[in-house]
């Protein structure tokens, strides 16, 4: 009978520096969605004009946009090789 020399290591896919940058894009994703809520009115007849502020019209939808990038730099990024 032969003997089973090969170890069980587990490789992860990424290294800890890509799911560092990951956290840093989930978190920026997270924060323009955070800008994006509220503005409504709880009345139908009543128009509230914060709806269309900077903060959701322009910020909000750029820093989603900025995490999605940074979500596919960490995905991206090579290795150091050893």
């Amino acid at each position: 009978m032969a003997k089973n020399d090969s170890k069980n290591t587990t490789e992860f896919l990424f290294e800890k520096k890509n799911y560092l940058i990951m956290i840093v894009g989930i978190a920026i994703i997270l924060l323009g969605f955070g800008l994006m809520i509220g503005g409504g009115s709880d009345d139908p007849e009543i128009f509230n004009e914060e709806l269309y502020s900077f903060r959701r019209i322009r910020l909000a939808p750029t820093l989603v946009i900025i995490g999605l990038g940074i979500q596919i730099y960490a995905i991206f990024a090579k290795p150091k090789k050893s």
